[in-house]
């Protein structure tokens, strides 16, 4: 009778510890809310008696987004070897959609944003906050990833920290249109790659234009005439939480540039056009109501939300294509 009571007890326990674990994956899956980067700034300056000059503000926004990808309920959940965090894909795909925007603003940072011209000096703390920010997303030994993000912050803060100080000319951020063309180049090739992913949820055959326009263009290998693109039922919500985790960290992004190339964009009268890319990706954010990723065809019975996603992210970046013309322009 005993034996009993003490299995019994142990499969109440057990029970118990699954629910819990269970619980805390749940509360661990919560999506953080968008956040006001201006204010944002505003209160980091005000905190520490420093002026919210130009690049302030996008600085701030890297330095928000990369802390709250690793402090949110959770923290960091990539690298997690223990239960819940080991079992769950869904965030750690945001997370990675997080740190590669992130990469790209940090790199635009380094190259572009902080010189004034091709052969001028970069930033020193620049320079070791970018690196640090490409090392590998999911290394739980010593050197942890954690620990080098953290870095990274650091020295962004450091950059922050000079940029404010009008005595030091040695940190600048040049806001100019030619930079921010460069970077929403790159921003361009980030959201088409997620559009072709998302858009692969429902099997095409596409032909293969890589060469078209060319007629001397060549590549290293044969290519067939024709491509199946159909992504792996494992992979659809992975490849979603992907670019809903990169729309959230670039919806910031486009707020602080909005703020400190409010000049640039008032010149080129882009502001409305900046302001409509904000809005087509506000909606990539929307609360996702089913239990799951759903994956129906795309006239069916049931919802495709890959579609939709990849649907605001092409309009989105077909707006950004005309932003960055629009910034080419004298």
């Amino acid at each position: 009778m005993r034996t009993l009571l003490n299995g019994k007890n142990i499969s109440i326990a057990i029970g118990v510890f699954v629910l819990l674990l269970t619980l805390l994956g749940w509360w661990w899956s919560f999506e953080p809310d968008l956040s006001d980067v201006s204010e944002k700034a505003r209160t980091e300056a005000h905190t520490n008696h420093q002026s919210v000059v130009v690049g302030y503000t996008t600085t701030t926004a890297l330095i928000h987004v990369i802390d709250t990808m690793l402090n949110k309920p959770g923290g960091y959940i990539t690298n997690d070897l223990t239960p819940p965090g080991i079992v769950m894909d869904n965030m750690p795909s945001w997370e990675f959609g997080v740190l590669e925007m992130s990469r790209d603003l940090a790199l635009a940072m380094r190259k572009d944003f902080s010189r004034s011209q091709s052969q001028s000096l970069e930033n020193e703390d620049l320079a070791k906050a970018q690196p640090k920010l490409n090392f590998d997303s999911s290394r739980w030994i010593l050197p942890s990833t954690e620990g080098e993000y953290s870095d990274a912050l650091q020295s962004l803060r450091a950059y922050r920290d000079s940029l404010s100080n009008v005595g030091q000319s040695n940190s600048q951020f040049y806001a100019r249109a030619d930079n921010l063309r460069d970077y929403l180049k790159q921003v361009e090739k980030r959201l088409g790659s997620l559009s072709q992913k998302l858009s692969a949820s429902v099997g095409t055959e596409s032909l293969n234009t890589e060469l078209a326009g060319d007629p001397s263009a060549s590549s290293s290998t044969p290519q067939p005439s024709s491509v199946e693109n159909k992504t792996s039922w494992f992979k659809l919500d992975n490849n979603f939480y992907e670019a809903r985790g990169a729309c959230w960290a670039l919806l910031h992004f486009l707020a602080a540039i909005e703020h400190d190339f409010a000049d640039v964009l008032l010149k080129k009268n882009a502001i409305i056009s900046l302001r409509q890319i904000i809005r087509e990706l506000e909606a990539t954010q929307e609360t996702v109501f089913s239990p799951m990723i759903l994956n129906g065809d795309g006239f069916g019975l049931v919802a495709n939300h890959s579609l939709v996603m990849a649907n605001y992210i092409s309009r989105a970046n077909a707006a950004l294509i005309e932003l960055s013309e629009l910034l080419n322009q004298g």
